[in-house]
């Protein structure tokens, strides 16, 4: 199933980088960016993660709350939140389930090897629990530019 603008988001719940179960309904009545983002500390997922945290005032400032997902395990989060201070949760989504649910665990090919993984994508969840815009074509490093248009 395709999500697009509109639909009510899926739920999800997950361990955050302390171990700490985050779900959906932790962010009812709030504006939530929801960031697929493919593993921890490249050099494209660190560009991204530094222009959310750049710019993480601003957009908490407009009623944003921002949490990252891939499927990274809780330790590798944990480092790569302190190695670049990263002011926001990360998600790990260490079965896809979250990934599945939001239609972003697809099909890749490198170097003609075919994988499954994350398609870079950011959901953009209203205070409803709505889908009120999706980014697909993500820039990493103008990120949070992309968001704040």
């Amino acid at each position: 199933m395709q999500l697009k603008t509109g639909d009510k988001a899926p739920a999800f719940s997950a361990k955050n980088q302390d171990g700490k179960n985050l779900s959906l309904t932790d962010f009812a009545g709030k504006k939530l960016v929801l960031y697929f983002y493919p593993k921890d500390d490249t050099p494209g997922c660190t560009a991204e993660a530094c222009s959310l945290r750049d710019n993480y005032e601003t957009l908490q400032k407009q009623g944003f709350a921002i949490v990252g997902v891939s499927p990274d395990g809780e330790s590798k989060h944990l480092k790569f939140i302190a190695k670049y201070e990263l002011p926001f949760d990360l998600l790990a989504d260490t079965d896809n389930s979250i990934a599945l649910a939001y239609g972003v665990w697809v099909e890749k090919s490198m170097y003609g090897r075919k994988y499954m993984g994350i398609a870079r994508t950011t959901f953009i969840i209203d205070e409803h629990g709505n889908i009120a815009e999706i980014i697909e074509k993500v820039d990493t490093a103008k990120h949070a530019t992309q968001i704040l248009k």
